[in-house]
């Protein structure tokens, strides 16, 4: 594949943090750049309407949130403790039949 050079300006303090969390993360700052370039153009690519749909979602869930509809975490865990138990007892009895 052919390759090309990329030039652009950024902020000197905003490279020099760019590049120390790359290094920290054992890459260079050119494959930190490419990958996040791949998932820009990955994401652009979704299926059309997706983004306005989780867009619209998003909307939903805080106008909700500030609506004060909301489920106390404590319960959601209850519910949820129930629904393995009962998954639980089902392959118990699957397993014993």
């Amino acid at each position: 594949m052919a390759e090309s050079t990329f030039t652009f300006r950024v902020d000197e303090d905003l490279k020099a943090a760019f590049t120390a969390a790359a290094k920290a993360n054992d890459r260079n700052a050119a494959q930190v750049l490419r990958e996040v370039m791949r998932d820009y153009v990955a994401e652009e690519a979704m299926e059309p309407g997706y983004k306005e749909w989780l867009i619209a979602k998003v909307e939903k869930s805080r106008a909700q949130a500030d609506a004060g509809m909301l489920i106390p975490g404590d319960e959601v865990e209850a519910f949820f403790a129930q629904r393995r138990a009962e998954l639980r007892g089902r392959i118990i009895a699957d397993a014993a039949e």
